[in-house]
């Protein structure tokens, strides 16, 4: 039996270890074992453009734990853009980020097959097997998250702990095989300092977000106040310390030339350290940080239709919650549009629309940054007695950095992406103006 979600009960579903774990683990997920290789064409100009991405980061994180400590609501991005804009930005923002969300994970679930293959070779030869893989790891993900926040939550924190081992002992073992040499050219692009910088700075944002998750299920959060701004730093910082250290180890050990057409650099890296056993290693922690991260972006997939649902901007089948507060319609409904996406990039002739979209959706998480920095602003006006009076200033000046360093961030993403993202978000205009005239002849029926 379900009910209209008027309140949270499961309180402390999530505390200060699972809800670091739900922020590292949602960052952390299959791109960083192929970013080493990505970053290779441009040299040790890499590790510069990763320093930016990470202060911007912090910057993020420290708005996102600002708000969390002042107003932690259930949805996160979009409850603070509703707060400080209105209905309409913060349907656009729970409309964008939502769909971010699932599209993302049809890619996740899809890059767990993947790696799944180092195991079971017949995958990589059997495309509707390795979709049927995929589709099975969404819906027993789903079907625990169904069944409550924390035997999800559970699930996040043992699946971080194994992905972060292989990561973190490649990293400090790089500390031992540190070659200025495999650092040079310092710019190997070919572009001036500024645009490559931008580009990789492009190219590692993406290994970010997920920053703002323990923001999105604030009411599963135990004493929300103190965990949820704690989460978000230190899962940040400690997410951001691993991706550098890791590069960094990755390029000190593979040569520049063979690490830009390597397709498991991780792997390759453990092989050149510790010998071939340690490329199954590597395997493994990919298995379970792909898992772990569709773990946890399925469990904020029911979290942000739930909330704008309690608002009535989204379809008040999205805000019936199960005897033990979960988003049981959410989850399913979302899964569903995961699992017709996974079985279209199983199509060859969809492969190249469904990576492109894929990127549009990746462009839609941006926009919740842009107006979550903003949107702390409006807040500092309008309710400023919610923030410690003493830190306004500073706090504002984070703010208005956080919103330049998103717009960079979208400026890189390239002009046809933004365009088309554009148009992604505005295509839920419609959504927005049927639930209003829904309320309105409820309104109108109920004055006769």
């Amino acid at each position: 039996m379900t009910v209209i979600a008027g309140g949270a009960s499961a309180k402390r579903a999530l505390g200060p270890w699972r809800s670091t774990a739900l922020v590292i683990g949602n960052m952390i997920g299959s791109g960083v074992f192929l970013l080493p290789a990505s970053l290779a064409a441009y040299g040790g100009i890499s590790i510069v453009g990763w320093l930016f991405t990470t202060a911007g980061a912090l910057l993020l994180a420290l708005v996102f734990a600002s708000l969390g400590r002042a107003m932690p609501r259930i949805g996160g991005p979009y409850a603070y853009a509703r707060a400080g804009f209105g209905d309409v930005i913060g349907f656009q923002v729970a409309w964008g980020y939502w769909i971010a969300i699932w599209a993302g994970n049809a890619a996740i679930a899809i890059a767990f097959a993947g790696y799944l293959g180092y195991f079971w070779p017949g995958l990589g030869d059997n495309p509707l097997l390795a979709a049927l893989v995929a589709i099975a790891a969404i819906w027993v993900l789903t079907a625990i998250n169904v069944a409550g926040v924390r035997p999800a939550g559970s699930v996040q924190l043992l699946t971080t702990v194994v992905k972060l081992v292989p990561l973190v002992g490649i990293a400090l073992a790089g500390l031992f095989f540190l070659d200025a040499a495999s650092f040079t050219p310092f710019n190997a692009s070919g572009e001036s300092g500024f645009s490559a910088v931008t580009s990789v700075a492009a190219l590692t944002l993406w290994a970010f977000i997920g920053l703002e998750s323990a923001t999105v299920p604030a009411e599963d959060v135990d004493d929300p106040n103190r965990t949820i701004p704690r989460s978000t730093i230190i899962g940040t910082v400690v997410t951001a310390a691993v991706y550098i250290l890791g590069t960094v180890a990755v390029m000190s050990v593979i040569p520049r030339e063979a690490l830009t057409n390597s397709t498991a650099p991780f792997a390759d890296a453990a092989n050149a350290m510790f010998g071939s056993w340690a490329g199954a290693v590597v395997a493994v922690g990919a298995l379970f940080s792909t898992f772990g991260c569709l773990n946890g972006w399925i469990l904020l997939q029911g979290q942000v239709p739930l909330a704008a649902a309690r608002d009535n901007l989204f379809p008040a089948l999205f805000g019936r919650v199960s005897a033990g507060n979960t988003p049981v319609n959410g989850l399913v409904i979302s899964s569903i549009l995961v699992t017709i996406l996974t079985v279209l990039n199983y199509n060859a002739r969809l492969v190249d629309v469904f990576n492109f979209f894929l990127l549009l959706a990746t462009m839609t998480t941006l926009v919740p940054y842009v107006f979550t920095a903003m949107a702390e602003l409006m807040l500092f006006i309008a309710d400023p007695a919610r923030f410690d009076a003493r830190r306004l200033g500073g706090a504002a000046v984070i703010a208005v950095l956080a919103f330049a360093y998103s717009l960079w961030a979208l400026y890189g993403a390239g002009a046809e992406v933004v365009l088309w993202g554009t148009i992604l978000l505005l295509a839920g205009l419609p959504v927005y103006v049927w639930m209003r005239w829904r309320q309105a002849g409820a309104a109108h029926g109920a004055a006769k």
